[in-house]
């Protein structure tokens, strides 16, 4: 388990800048099957052999994001799901979604 999965997101009250620069570039290292968007948000695609295990995933991470109080967009398919997580709060990226994104990447190992 990465250092980063170990941790809680803790809720953005806003006010706050979004990530940027070599913060982001070392956050992003703790989750490298993750892709950064325009500096705005992350995401991730995860496949599987048939919808019912995609769809097993998905629930898992839906317990994750609301046990975090941090909530991703989920796109569930036949054999995928991707995942998208930003802090809606800045518009943008905080240590927050990257904590998420670790602890997704436990349920998918």
């Amino acid at each position: 388990m990465s250092d980063l999965a170990a941790k809680h997101c803790v809720p953005c009250k806003g006010g706050v800048p979004p990530l940027a620069g070599a913060e982001l570039a070392k956050l992003s290292a703790e989750v490298p099957a993750w892709t950064v968007v325009d500096g705005h948000h992350i995401t991730r695609k995860f496949t599987f052999p048939d919808f019912k295990l995609a769809l097993a995933f998905v629930n898992k991470v839906g317990e994750v994001a609301e046990a975090e109080g941090h909530h991703p967009d989920i796109l569930l398919a036949w054999g995928r799901a991707e995942v998208t997580t930003y802090t809606h709060k800045i518009d943008g990226l905080t240590e927050g979604d990257f904590i998420l994104a670790a602890k997704i990447d436990t349920l998918y190992e």
